[in-house]
């Protein structure tokens, strides 16, 4: 417990879960690369300059959160929660649109938590 805490009193804040447990939806996003296992580094370079965009359209939006990306496998997934996918996706699709990145892209719009097998998802071919 802080010190002003203790001297002038008041509750210590409700610790808040991270991640996709506070925020039962997601957008998945499956972007190819150009060979079949991490990209060029001027490709990963790019997809973080997309990242930090999309990042920047979901806190300005206030729908969720940008939760990463990972590389392999010839794709990079970028990870997104918030409680509602749809406004989730609306912030992000410009730029995602946009990117040069989204040619072949998919896109997965689950409305559920992640443990839920049978959340409908909605995929959107890009």
């Amino acid at each position: 417990m802080g010190i002003l805490r203790r001297l002038f009193g008041g509750r210590a804040p409700e610790p808040k879960p991270a991640g996709p447990a506070r925020n039962e939806q997601s957008v998945i996003v499956h972007l190819r690369l150009s060979d079949n296992d991490f990209g060029t580094t001027e490709e990963r370079d790019s997809i973080h300059d997309l990242t930090s965009e999309l990042e920047r359209r979901i806190d300005k939006a206030a729908v969720g959160e940008f939760d990463g990306d990972e590389f392999g496998g010839g794709e990079c997934t970028l990870f997104m929660y918030g409680p509602d996918a749809e406004r989730l996706f609306d912030a992000i699709e410009e730029p995602l649109r946009a990117s040069a990145h989204a040619r072949g892209a998919i896109v997965i719009k689950r409305y559920g938590p992640i443990e839920d097998s049978s959340a409908r998802e909605v995929r959107i071919e890009l």
